[in-house]
């Protein structure tokens, strides 16, 4: 067992079963939190909102924060380490959804898109060449605006994720 980890969950009096279901959040730019405490909270299930900085985040037994030092990857870094296949990954971040396949952890984006075995490989190239068009001024521009059919997505996914999580307990 991480020393830090039981030590943050034992001094907030939420020491958790280590083979129980958790939530990760990728949150320093995740634009779902809010529907990621309403389903984790339906489900019992505890939510960590792992960032580089303060967040707010709601006054309840099932949601920790961890603040991770400032640098980069660091967060991610965190949730590669944590991630199992009793957890499920909140991320947009291509490489780190990758590290956490790679643990066998459940990984959704907050767009609803699962990241899976089959489709990693295609968003690692794709990933690296937009990141080479990028970098010669050829696109400019980012990605297009979250919608609330992205959101509708997500809170689909995540409960199909925790459902099949805890049928499998």
């Amino acid at each position: 067992m991480n020393p830090i980890w039981f030590e943050d969950i034992h001094r907030k009096g939420k020491l958790r079963n280590l083979m129980a279901i958790n939530v990760y959040i990728d949150a320093d730019a995740c634009p779902v939190k809010d529907e990621i405490y309403k389903v984790a909270f339906r489900y019992d299930v505890p939510v960590w909102v792992v960032s580089n900085s303060y967040m707010r985040i709601p006054d309840h037994p099932l949601v920790t924060r961890k603040i991770v030092s400032a640098g980069p990857d660091v967060a991610d870094d965190y949730i590669a380490e944590q991630a199992n296949g009793d957890c499920v990954v909140i991320t947009a971040d291509i490489l780190l959804a990758e590290r956490c396949l790679n643990a066998n952890a459940i990984v959704i984006s907050p767009s609803g898109k699962p990241f899976t075995e089959n489709s990693i490989g295609s968003a690692v190239a794709t990933r690296a060449l937009m990141e080479g068009l990028r970098s010669t001024g050829d696109i400019t521009g980012g990605p297009p605006p979250f919608s609330k059919a992205d959101r509708s997505r997500f809170l689909s996914a995540l409960d199909q994720a925790l459902v099949r999580l805890k049928k499998n307990q």
